[in-house]
Order: structure tokens, then C-alpha cells, then sequence
């Protein structure tokens, strides 16, 4: 091209109009005057290369013999060269070279008959464990329940048929069956006195129970409490916690075993070996196996393989090893100890994750699947010792333990003559021995049914729910770790237990085992159930169960022949729901799980709003709605402070402060002090008003008498604000939401606790010592309605209160409607892409390279989205017409009440202010708005204690 002018080819040259004369006076013009050598050669070169490439190289995919034509084509060409004519034989050679190395790298899948195979299904078993734990009724789950991966496991997390009434149910009438075994077990074994001075530090007796409670110290019962840092309380919460203390045997050391959930281990396990100083484990060191001589291995081959199949041959010749199932955790490595002492103390602290298994059963009959199920292991191997049993066996000797075995036996028994779990005492525990339950199994499923003639109403039954198991009663061996290693690894397996069953004579009849029956310990724990409130007093009760390891489905499969319903993740959430509890992590915004939660629910919501196209998806700028995928609870907080601090309405006045001084409480007003906080915009010095105080506590006797309430909360956490949790005030906050008009109730109930009339020298103290809490409340609507996440709790007005006692069908208030300002700015950056997008197509076609978009311009765009607040949040309380109290964490329309309730989070200073203002007759009344809707609904407030 370079040496003829644009517009003419090579095959024009000598074409011209005046035939060959004219077409030698244009190549003669056209010719140039000089070329050089080297680039004209390196042209033609390429040219030849190209050409050489183009004929060595197949134009198609096709093999040697299918380029022959049809005629000469023969099926033994595809597997014999020598068929082929000789000038094809090389490269057919080749090619079948070629093809044997591409199988040797590329291994073909195997059918699914290998792939089901008992030994191939095992390994790709444990392969999939090695990344998320399985539970040992995962494959069960699997076939029958939406998995989830979270927390590191894989869950059920809802049943695939519709079985949302049925659940109901089953909790309410018969009996729900759940697998906690993904629940953490921590052990802790070393001096009590030890014990409970470092783990008072993490506790307060203000919430509730502590470790050193008598009932729970001496093993009688499970206790639960909530967690924080060392010396932190109220701030820095880590979580909640159920305990079990091992009952006493004479020794020093005591054991303690505290139940978390998962997401709260790492953050409570960490804050637990700080405070007893334990150093971290060393590794495991496993001696490799001796090498034997190639003889001696033909000899055990020999001896193994007589009588046997022959194992099939690897790749390498060497015979398969037998895989062994993963029992337990499979994401441990086993080079790594998972036990940590303190070198001053002794103390050691043992992650027993998936070495106990533990199932819930919730219902009233929970007792009749129980009896039916399990039964107490029998006292005939006392005589005949066998290896299955050599520990019940060693046991049985001690007349001690043998009488300890029947008197639980016999309390065990007892239990089917009492109507419902909730009429024993809470957090009974009672150790047991049992039998195989696959024993026992029915010959179809069948439904668990109270037998009557057991309900009688005898002095053994009465004794037992007046005062509970006695303490020796409580002992279980599952205590024991040496005793638990022994059940898991002795126990029968399924295909032994069928060839026994094969073996009847009488098919289809009992199994009896004889001194070859698996004996496991197991421990029963009662469930309360709920506690909190005055109606439905221990609904949701039940018990639950603690197993050694490995003997998952053998349990599991019983239990569901009883008749039971299974449930998941779903269901433990509506059972927390109706018993108005707080469910972990979700409602506990105030623990480092709490706010993981909360984010990954914000990205999980966001992104299934943007999915949506713009005009199918709700405006929550038009609707009010500030920020309808998160709480943002620390901002709710201090508005309702600042707020207060401008209003001036619960200013102490100076009588009050010279009483505070001269009573002796430690409650004096802070000091306001100026802080200049830096603006996130403009960088500019913003003036903000702080709390600070000299007194690091508070003490009034009006309240809670001589108890201190805790550290001042102006530090509070990284969030901003605590959650309130002491009971005492809790009981007078419930007080006060009652109203006084009609029946009187709110009277009858403080006369019954003990509580004073709201007056501001009652609530102002508490007012003042925390300043940015929230509360734990329950809503239930008035009218109709259905709560929804992340609803808005507002404060009625006065005019919406007197249209409410004028016209009950009153349903509520409407919010008008809101101007959208950032509408036109998203218009603006639609239109700004549209012009960019053309000049990029234009660069493009003109072969520009395309220019890099700047990076703060792209993160404004991101945060510019049709129908969200995009600048930073103004006062939430104030930017609708109603008042803003709190949000709803939960709600939905209840089966046990019938009707909608939610549950949630308000401001402490909020809700005084509100309980202040409002009528005698109107106390605790509220509003609620769903995120994507204009339309407020009336609700009664109420605090359950």
C-alpha cells in the first residue's frame, strides 16, 4: 500500500482507457522512483509465513479419516491407523497421541452410579464439610428444608412445604423439635472461687441472675444472663448466655459450661481468656506411623483379606483406604489445641463446639415424646462386661451411683404424669442414663399421646414441680469427657443393628440387645418457656436435650416417629417472637453481632430495592421515611437528648440539686461543655453540646434503694447508646405505661410490685443517668394492621388522641405527603451519563482511547438513588409530623394474640417525655407507620418484665 496512491488496487495497474498503451503510461507514472530493500523483503517474508501457516495449519476440527472422502471411509479407521492410505498415517498417528494426553488431563466425571457409592459419597462428604460445618442432621435437613450458610454452618432455615400454621401448632397443642447443636459450648474447669471472681467482672446483678446465683452454683438448674466487658456494664455488651454448673463431687475444681450462639463466640471467647489471662495453645504434635517391613505388610494383607472382597486398586497401585466420616466440627485442624490455661491459676477453657449435641422440644407434650422415645438404661451388664460398656459397667459396681440411677429413672418416669414442661421449675436439669433409642422405634409413625391414667394427682408428681429435681439427681456422666469419647466411638452402626433386626425370628418384633445395648448419658434441661407478661403464661416451654457426639440421627429419627414437626431458623424466630423475647443477634443492636446483623441486612435490603425498577419501587423520600433499611439508633438517641437539652422541660431545678446533696446521692446535673466536631461537608467547626459529669455513678434510694445503677453513659459505646436492662427500673418503666382510667389496672399492678406514682423526682434521676438508652417494648394494634420491619414508632398527638376517644373505629393519622429534593438531581446525573455516554461512542469511532471517570465524581453518583435519603440524616425525630419514638425490629400478625404486634427499640428520654405528657386514660398509647406507607395505626405500649 505504501508504494500505490489511496483509491487504487494492484490488479488496476495497466488497466487503463487507452487500452495497453494507456495502461503502460499509468504504470510508468505510477512506478515509484526508489524502495527499500529491507522493509519490502520484511513484507513479502511475512506475507510467505502467513501463507506456510495458513496451509500447514487444519482449516476444521475434523480428524484425519473424516477429511477422505465418503467413498473410501471405513469404521475401523477410527481405532486402526493401518486402514488408513499410508501419506495419512503419520498424522493420524499423531493425532492419536495427542488425544491420549488430553484425556490424562482432563479426568472424565463419574457416572452417578460411582458417584453414589457408599465410599465416594463419604469423601465428597467431608470435602464439602471442610469449608461450613455440617450438623449431624444435615443430609436429613437437606432433602426436607431452604439451606443457609450462616455463621460458618449450613442450616435449615425454613421447611419447603407450608407449614407455617402447623409449626404454630405443634408449639402451641403437640410438639416442635428443633437441632441446636450449631449453639457454642464453652467449658471452663478450675477453682471456684477463682471462677467467680473473674467472671463476676463480666456480669451484673442489675440484669438478673449472675454465675454466683445459689439455685444455678449448686447444679440444680440452668441460668442465663447477659455478658459484658470486663468492668463495662452497661456499656460494651457482649451478648446473651445460658450456664449449667457441674453439681459438686467433693473435689476443688468445678466445671462450668456457657452456651453462646455463634456469632457472639469469638467476641465472648476472646473477652474470657483476657480476663483469666490464659495464653494460647500450643500445637499438637501427632507421631507419623511406624514403617513396617514390605513382608510383614503382605502379611496383614493376607490376613485381612481372608474371608473378604477384595478392595479395589487406586491409580498408584496401592489399595484404597477405607474413609472414615466427620464427626463433629470439620473445619478444626487437627494439629491445632482448642484449650487454653492460665498459667496463674489453673483455669482452662475448652471450645467444646460440636463435641455435645443439643435438641430443643417445644409444646405440652413434650413430655410424652420424651417418655415414649427414651428410656432408662438397664442395670443387667452389671454381670457380663463388655469393651461397648465397660464404663456403665465399672459405674454399676459403685451401689452409690447404681441407686442415683434409679432414683432418676423413677423422677424420669414421673414426668409423663405432668400436663406441660411450664409446671416444673425453670431451667430444672436432670441427668439420665439411656438405652439405644433405635431400639425402641415404632413399626410406622406415629403421634405422641398423653396417657391419662398416669395424671393422677399423687404426692410423688405434686413434690416434683413444688420443689424440683434434687441435686444429686442432676449428676450426668456427659460430664465426663473420657466417657463420652467411649459412647461415640463404641457405638453400633445402622447396618449392624438391620442384620440383627434381619435375624429375628419373629419379624418386626422387639430388639433386644441384651449387654451389647449402647448406654448414653444424656442431660435434660427444662425451658421455661414465656415468663415475661400476663397472658399466655409458659407458652413456648419444652426441654432440651444434650448428647454426646455422634449420636445425632440416632435420636433424631425416634423423636420424628413420635410425631413431632421440625422446625428451623424461621421457626425459633416466631417462637422468640410470640414469647416477646429478644432474638440473637438481631435484637441486641448494641453487641458487635448486633450491629454485623444490621449491616448485612441494610446490604442484603438495598440491593434487593435496587433490583426493582424505579417506577415499581416504593419513594421513601416522598413517604418520610429517613432511612428504611437500618435503625439508626445512635442518631435516635442523641436527637432525643439534644432535644430535651433545648426544650428545657427536665431541667432539675436548684432545690432539686441542693437535695440530691444533701440526701447523699451521687446524682448531681452535668456540666454542658462545647465540643467542636468537624463537619462532614464544608470541614468546617461545628459546635455541638455534650454531657459530661464528675460522678462516674448514680445511687437513688427512690428507685432502686441502695443499688447502683452503673457508670455514667456520656462515653457510652462506639454506637452512642446502651439498651437498659436493669430489672428494677424495667419494672417501674412497665408501671408507667399502664393507663389509670376504666378498670385501674396500672394501680392494682403498682400496689402489687411495690412501685411509685410517676413524679419528676422519680423519673428524672433515671432521665438523667441515661441519657441516650433504649428500651425493649412489645406493641400490639388496636385496630387492624400489619407491623413491618424497620416500622416507625411515633408519639400521638393531642388532636389524634381526642379523634380516638370520640370515634373508636378510628384507625389512625395520615402523613402528608413529602417533597422529593433529590429528584432533580437525579434527572441531572441521568442526563449527565446520556451526554457522556454519546461523547464516549464518539471517541470510540474516532479510535481515542475512552478517558477515566474521576473517582469522587462516581462515589457522588453511587449515593445519588431515586427514592432514598442521600445526604447525610437530619433530626429523625422531628422530620415527620408525628414524633419519632423508636423503630420495630420484628413484627408481624400473631396467631397466639390476633392481631398485629411488633417488637422493638424506643428512646428512654422519649418514652418519659411521652408517659409525662399523655393523659391518665391514654398512657402507653403510640403510633405505628410501616416504612412504605402514609397511614399511622394506633398500638398499645407495653414493657414485659
Amino acid at each position: 500500500d505504501q508504494y500505490f496512491p489511496k483509491g487504487q488496487n494492484r490488479g488496476e495497474r495497466g488497466r487503463g482507457r487507452g487500452g495497453w498503451q494507456g495502461g503502460c503510461q499509468s504504470v510508468s507514472e505510477e512506478m515509484p522512483k526508489y524502495i527499500t530493500v529491507s522493509t519490502f523483503a520484511q513484507a513479502r517474508a511475512a506475507e510467505i509465513n502467513a501463507m506456510l501457516k495458513a496451509v500447514a495449519q487444519k482449516s476444521s476440527n475434523s480428524l484425519v479419516f473424516q477429511t477422505l472422502p465418503r467413498h473410501m471411509r471405513r469404521r475401523a479407521m477410527s481405532h486402526n491407523i493401518k486402514r488408513l492410505p499410508r501419506r495419512l498415517q503419520e498424522v493420524a498417528r499423531k493425532e492419536a497421541e495427542k488425544a491420549v494426553h488430553q484425556k490424562k488431563e482432563q479426568s472424565k466425571t463419574k457416572c452417578r452410579k460411582a458417584r453414589r457409592r457408599h465410599i465416594n459419597l463419604v469423601a465428597e462428604f467431608n470435602r464439602r464439610q471442610r469449608k461450613n460445618i455440617w450438623l449431624e442432621t444435615h443430609i436429613w435437613h437437606a432433602k426436607r428444608f431452604h439451606m443457609v450458610k450462616k455463621w460458618g454452618y449450613c442450616l435449615g432455615n425454613s421447611p419447603t412445604e407450608k407449614s407455617y400454621r402447623a409449626c404454630y401448632r405443634a408449639m402451641t397443642e403437640h410438639c416442635l423439635l428443633q437441632d441446636l447443636s450449631y449453639y457454642c459450648c464453652l467449658e471452663l474447669t478450675g477453682r471456684e472461687n477463682e471462677l467467680l471472681k473473674q467472671l463476676a467482672r463480666i456480669c451484673s446483678i442489675d440484669t438478673g441472675l449472675t454465675f454466683e446465683e445459689a439455685c444455678c452454683l449448686s447444679g440444680r438448674f440452668e441460668g442465663s444472663l447477659n455478658l459484658y466487658r470486663a468492668d463495662h456494664y452497661p456499656e460494651d455488651m457482649l451478648g446473651p448466655v445460658t450456664f449449667l454448673w457441674k453439681p459438686r463431687d467433693g473435689s476443688e475444681n468445678r466445671q462450668l459450661w456457657i452456651w453462646v450462639h455463634p456469632a457472639l463466640k469469638q467476641d465472648i471467647l476472646r473477652e474470657l481468656k483476657a480476663i483469666f489471662q490464659c495464653s494460647e495453645p500450643e500445637e499438637i504434635y501427632i507421631p507419623e506411623p511406624v514403617a513396617t517391613s514390605i513382608q510383614e505388610e503382605k502379611r496383614m494383607d493376607v490376613v485381612l483379606t481372608l474371608g473378604k472382597k477384595r478392595k479395589k486398586e487406586d491409580k498408584e497401585g496401592e489399595k484404597a483406604v477405607p474413609v472414615k466420616k466427620i464427626i463433629g466440627d470439620g473445619t478444626r485442624d487437627p494439629f491445632q489445641s482448642y484449650s487454653w490455661i492460665s498459667q496463674t491459676t489453673g483455669i482452662v477453657i475448652s471450645d467444646k463446639t460440636m463435641e455435645i449435641l443439643r435438641y430443643r422440644l417445644i409444646g405440652p407434650l413434650s413430655h410424652s415424646v420424651l417418655t415414649e422415645t427414651l428410656k432408662a438404661a438397664s442395670l443387667q451388664t452389671v454381670r457380663k462386661l463388655t469393651e461397648l460398656n465397660n464404663w456403665w459397667v465399672e459405674n454399676c459396681k459403685d451401689s452409690e451411683k447404681v441407686s442415683l440411677h434409679q432414683r432418676q429413672s423413677a423422677i424420669f418416669e414421673l414426668l409423663e404424669g405432668i400436663s406441660s414442661p411450664s409446671e416444673m421449675p425453670p431451667g430444672t436439669i436432670l441427668g439420665l442414663t439411656v438405652g439405644d433409642p433405635r431400639v425402641n422405634l415404632p413399626k410406622k409413625k406415629t403421634k405422641a399421646v398423653p396417657d391419662f391414667e398416669k395424671y393422677q394427682d399423687n404426692d410423688k408428681v405434686r413434690q416434683l414441680y413444688l420443689e424440683g429435681v434434687p441435686v444429686d439427681c442432676a449428676h450426668s456422666f456427659i460430664w465426663d469427657q473420657d466417657i463420652c469419647k467411649n459412647v461415640t466411638e463404641n457405638k453400633i452402626s445402622e447396618q449392624d443393628l438391620n442384620h440383627m433386626r434381619a435375624q429375628l425370628l419373629v419379624p418386626g418384633s422387639h430388639l433386644d440387645l441384651g449387654p451389647c445395648e449402647s448406654k448414653i448419658p444424656i442431660l435434660l434441661v427444662q425451658q421455661p418457656g414465656k415468663m415475661a407478661g400476663e397472658d399466655r403464661p409458659g407458652w413456648g416451654s419444652g426441654w432440651d436435650i444434650y448428647l454426646p457426639k455422634g449420636w445425632g440421627m440416632a435420636f433424631w429419627i425416634p423423636f420424628i416417629y413420635r410425631g413431632v414437626r421440625v422446625g428451623g431458623l424461621q421457626e425459633a424466630l416466631k417462637h422468640s417472637e410470640y414469647q416477646r423475647t429478644p432474638h440473637t443477634p438481631n435484637d441486641f443492636p448494641d453487641s458487635q453481632a448486633g450491629m454485623q446483623f444490621a449491616k448485612e441486612l441494610e446490604a442484603t435490603l438495598l440491593e434487593k430495592f435496587k433490583r426493582r425498577p424505579p417506577a415499581k419501587r416504593a419513594n421513601y423520600v416522598k413517604l418520610g421515611t429517613l432511612s428504611p433499611f437500618i435503625c439508626p439508633w445512635g442518631q435516635l438517641t442523641k436527637n432525643w437528648e439534644v432535644r430535651m437539652k433545648a426544650s428545657g422541660e427536665f431541667v432539675p431545678s436548684s432545690p432539686h440539686r441542693e437535695r440530691c446533696a444533701t440526701e447523699g446521692h451521687s446524682f448531681c446535673y452535668p456540666k454542658e461543655e462545647v465540643v467542636k466536631e468537624a463537619s462532614p461537608k464544608t470541614g468546617e467547626a461545628e459546635e455541638t453540646m455534650e454531657i459530661t459529669s464528675s460522678e462516674g455513678a448514680l445511687k437513688t434510694e427512690d428507685v432502686t434503694g441502695t443499688q447502683d445503677f452503673g457508670e455514667r453513659d456520656e462515653t457510652m459505646t462506639t454506637n452512642g447508646f446502651i439498651v437498659l436492662r436493669s430489672e428494677k427500673l424495667l419494672m417501674q418503666l412497665s408501671a408507667w405505661c399502664y393507663p389509670t382510667a376504666g378498670r385501674d389496672r396500672r394501680v392494682r399492678l403498682i400496689s402489687r410490685l411495690g412501685q411509685k406514682d410517676m413524679t419528676e423526682d422519680i423519673f428524672l434521676p433515671i432521665l438523667m443517668s441515661y441519657p441516650r438508652a433504649l428500651v425493649w417494648v412489645n406493641l400490639s394494634l388496636l385496630r387492624k394492621g400489619n407491623p413491618e420491619l424497620h416500622a416507625m414508632i411515633c408519639i400521638p398527638t393531642e388532636d389524634d388522641l381526642l379523634h380516638l376517644s370520640k370515634d373508636k373505629l378510628f384507625c389512625g393519622p395520615q402523613e402528608p405527603k413529602h417533597r422529593d429534593i433529590f429528584k432533580h438531581k437525579v434527572q441531572k446525573l441521568k442526563e449527565e451519563k446520556k451526554k457522556k455516554k454519546k461523547k464516549e461512542n464518539m471517541k470510540a469511532l474516532e479510535g481515542d482511547p475512552p478517558s477515566v471517570p474521576d473517582k469522587e465524581t462516581t462515589e457522588e453518583h453511587e449515593d445519588l438513588i431515586l427514592g432514598l435519603w442521600s445526604d447525610a440524616l437530619p433530626d429523625v425525630t422531628s422530620h415527620c409530623s408525628r414524633t419519632l419514638l423508636g423503630y420495630v425490629t420484628r413484627g408481624d400478625f400473631s396467631l397466639a394474640a390476633g392481631c398485629g404486634e411488633a417488637l422493638g427499640f424506643v428512646s428512654l428520654t422519649g418514652l418519659l417525655y411521652m408517659l409525662h405528657k399523655q393523659p391518665a386514660d391514654k398512657k402507653g398509647l403510640v403510633l405505628l407507620r410501616t416504612p412504605a406507607s402514609l397511614q399511622y395505626r394506633f398500638a398499645r405500649l407495653n414493657i414485659e418484665v
